[in-house]
């Protein structure tokens, strides 16, 4: 096994749920084997980094197979720690890279057909699979590989959907408000690396320039040790800085979470008049390993605190609106976003309730070693702003509730966009352009959607020295 410092590494990225990202080992038990030793790797690390480690069990079952005893050790208070035997592929998918078509999607019950599910594609991704066919944001999907998706049976079908695969669908039509006749189309998925600045422009009404920005997840780049992605975002703020907007809208409604060095370079271009003295984020883990780190002269207090950076292309102090879209999906570093944000200026919501993550966890696993490929991702960390408040455990309310829920869906950026929409009602103050309403006909009752099927239950990435073994 290999040797680690007692506390933390540098330079590594960490996953909080928040989630941080930590390379770890485990004791040299040469007499333990098979499920077993990796039983003990799983509770030794669990007993020193889980949150909830006084409510660990004292007696457990080291025969169950690895993921159960894994299970076996959570808090009823945790509902985001996970398991699972391949590490690579769960760093992989921190990274925004998974085997897929390229496309993600909300799931309704048909009201038409009870019992039977519609797919909805909520947004295509840009070369991918899916972008070289004619599906587009709004189409609907009835089947997969030849089969109705149905209650009783889509779960099973959506697990098809990694290895080749058919849909049947039926495409949108705004002018006419209707869909069309069914079509089948192949798809075959591949390991797919998605850039997260996938929309950005600027809409002018009136007085008005609207700074509108898309952003999916937050990565720094492809790769944990690439900045390509922050960089794209740096230039897209220069852009509005450059354009003089006065009002901003994120669009936060796909975004589960992601690298906490990417949800600070955003934070840090959006703040008004954050400094580098300004503390973006506050962290706190269990009691003693918030001893050891306090007490260790290499970190001290100040390790858990993580502050603004100085941005030129910052547009903060120029905005009259800061309107955030969220959806029951956004997550994690975008709930870290809302809540860091909030002691420096007026954060407003619009859409659905977010999940409700203040919480993080860290990637732990024995890399090179045959004998365990397993990755676990437990919850070690609560996170609180400047003014210490956490207080987000069941989501934030918008300010606005208006559930993105209607069929009829408007390409993303449009100005009839239904959440864009009454965004940019709110900033005119009227509604100087048609207003997109609702139309109950298209409402449908949401069951589930595709980010709950990825292995990254939104997490978020610390840019933290790394967490090593126990002492």
């Amino acid at each position: 096994m290999e040797s680690v410092n007692k506390f933390f590494r540098k330079s590594v990225v960490v996953t909080l749920v928040l989630s941080l990202f930590a390379l770890n080992a485990c004791d040299n038990d040469s007499e333990l084997s098979g499920d077993a030793a990796i039983n003990k790797w799983i509770y030794d690390n669990m007993k020193y980094y889980y949150l909830w480690t006084d409510e660990i069990p004292t007696s457990t079952n080291q025969n169950l197979l690895p993921e159960q005893y894994f299970e076996s050790l959570l808090s009823d208070k945790d509902r985001f720690s996970w398991i699972q035997e391949d590490y690579e592929d769960l760093l992989k998918s921190l990274q925004g890279v998974n085997k897929e078509a390229g496309f993600e999607f909300v799931l309704y019950l048909d009201g038409n057909t009870p019992g039977n599910i519609l797919m909805q594609i909520v947004y295509i991704k840009p070369n991918s699979p899916a972008s070289s066919t004619a599906l587009k944001r709004g189409d609907i999907i009835t089947a997969i590989n030849g089969t109705t998706l149905t209650e009783g049976n889509y779960q099973t079908l959506l697990g098809q959907m990694s290895n080749n695969f058919s849909v049947t669908y039926r495409a949108i039509n705004l002018n006419t408000e209707t869909f069309g006749a069914a079509t089948t189309l192949n798809l075959v998925p591949v390991e797919y690396s998605e850039n997260p600045n996938y929309l950005s422009s600027v809409i002018t009404i009136g007085n008005k320039k609207i700074g509108y920005y898309l952003y999916n997840f937050f990565a720094t780049g492809p790769t944990s040790n690439s900045s390509e992605y922050n960089n794209q975002m740096d230039n897209i703020f220069a852009e509005f800085k450059a354009q003089g907007i006065t009002d901003l809208v994120l669009d936060l409604r796909f975004n589960t979470g992601g690298a906490e060095t990417a949800t600070r370079n955003l934070a840090s271009l959006i703040g008004r008049d954050v400094t580098t003295s300004d503390i973006f984020v506050k962290r706190k883990y269990n009691e003693a390993l918030m001893n050891d780190l306090t007490n260790d002269p290499e970190y001290g207090p100040e390790f858990f605190n993580t502050r603004f950076i100085a941005k030129a292309q910052n547009v903060g102090s120029q905005l009259d609106n800061f309107i955030i879209l969220t959806s029951s999906r956004s997550a994690s570093a975008s709930e870290l976003l809302i809540n860091g944000l909030r002691p420096f200026m007026d954060v407003f919501l619009i859409g659905d309730e977010t999940v409700g993550k203040n919480v993080g966890s860290i990637s732990i696993y024995q890399p090179n070693d045959p004998n365990n490929t397993w990755g676990m991702q437990p919850i070690v960390v609560q996170s609180f702003n400047a003014n210490d408040e956490s207080d987000y455990s069941n989501g934030f309310t918008p300010n606005i509730l208006l559930k993105d829920n209607d069929l009829m869906l408007y390409p993303l950026g449009s100005q009839n966009e239904l959440l864009l929409n009454r965004a940019l009602e709110v900033i005119a103050g009227a509604p100087t352009l048609p207003a997109r309403k609702k139309n109950t006909l298209f409402e449908r009752e949401e069951i589930d959607n595709s980010h709950n099927y990825k292995r990254v239950k939104a997490p978020m990435l610390f840019d933290v020295k790394n967490i090593s073994l126990r002492p």
